[in-house]
């Protein structure tokens, strides 16, 4: 009969083991943009619909907005030259990608995700990819999966872009929504982040009473399209201003107070502000709501009107160069659905060629 001395060899000696607490966090290393060519101002909606320039700037912040106006390309390629651009100037290989999650609502095709054929066209032979769907808050939402599969330690070099042609689904004869959006497409390169870098937290929201206020009505499964949806026009971007305004403005700013709060930020430890760019006196509201002077909020709605789900990723594109290591920087979005939220990153450094 063998004796607990037999098993002496099978005892472990716990002290002598090292466990790893590490945690991994997913920063931004590179970024692209891009956004059509042909602009569309004020002046050329002045004859397009009963609107004028000062009207228009008055009410949203916007001159101009950029239009896809080649028929032959659509939201995939728009995607593709941002992520081309992000590539190059990163001096980065496509090949070296392993992960895309795109953000659009604009995709291609009802049947056949739209970052299948980004994939394909931008050459990611190495990477699997689909598409997230939540309007304006889509680029967030997909920040968040995206560094998620970096903290798991599943993926080193996952893509995430934020791309929407509104003008395929915009009623140009009717101003309340024609003035407000444009196209384009941003990218950003999440990585394992370096010393105290990286993504720190995601508040999110959402709110289905809120297709009842900004939705298209038809093309999906509860209205096919069908003549009669074509002759109501029920294809195109449906919006109750007024109930979008007042909730964007309140839930922008409670998600954003709700980051602060539970990572112990004042509005002085915040370098900067990137909102979703819907409406120039939504983000002067949110602004004055977490007491952030307007210096600190990164705009350029006036240039592409909202873009949907690119607008937050353009933003980090136009002004990549003012953020600078170390810096706490805020990114909130409000969207169909309703959706909404906050995501808190410390600004890294980014890759260069």
């Amino acid at each position: 009969m063998k004796t607990l001395s037999n098993f002496g060899a099978l005892f472990i000696d716990t002290n002598t083991l090292v466990k790893d607490t590490t945690k991994i966090t997913a920063e931004i290393t590179a970024i692209g943009g891009f956004v059509p060519e042909t602009i569309l101002d004020n002046k050329a909606l002045e004859q397009m619909v009963d609107t004028s320039d000062e009207w228009i700037t008055s009410r949203t912040g916007i001159k101009e907005r950029r239009i896809l106006s080649d028929r032959s390309l659509a939201t995939s390629d728009m995607a593709v030259f941002a992520i081309q651009n992000l590539l190059e100037t990163a001096g980065l290989l496509a090949d070296e990608i392993e992960c895309l999650v795109l953000a659009t609502s604009t995709p291609d095709h009802v049947l056949a995700p739209a970052a299948s054929m980004v994939i394909d066209k931008a050459g990611l032979k190495n990477a699997w990819g689909f598409d997230l769907n939540a309007a304006c808050s889509g680029f967030l939402y997909a920040l968040s999966i995206g560094s998620s599969l970096i903290e798991s330690g599943r993926h080193k070099k996952v893509l995430v872009v934020g791309a929407d042609q509104m003008s395929a689904i915009v009623n140009y004869k009717e101003r309340n929504t024609c003035i407000l959006f444009g196209d384009g497409a941003g990218a950003v390169l999440l990585e394992p982040a370096e010393g105290d870098a990286g993504i720190k937290d995601h508040y999110f929201k959402t709110d289905g009473n809120g297709v009842n206020y900004l939705s298209v009505p038809a093309g999906g499964s509860l209205f096919p399209a069908s003549q009669e949806t074509l002759d109501q026009k029920k294809h195109y971007v449906f919006q109750d201003g007024r109930t979008v305004f007042k909730s964007a403005i309140k839930e922008m700013s409670n998600s954003c107070l709700e980051i602060m709060q539970r990572n112990d930020l004042a509005s002085e430890d915040v370098q900067w502000l990137v909102p979703h760019q819907a409406n120039l006196r939504i983000i002067k509201a949110v602004s004055h709501a977490l007491d952030f002077p307007i210096e600190k909020v990164k705009i350029n709605i006036q240039r592409y009107g909202n873009t949907t789900a690119a607008t937050i990723p353009l933003c980090l594109w136009d002004y990549k160069d003012d953020f600078k290591p170390g810096d706490n920087v805020l990114l909130t979005a409000f969207g169909a659905g309703f959706t909404w939220g906050c995501s808190y990153l410390r600004w890294g450094k980014l890759r260069k060629k």
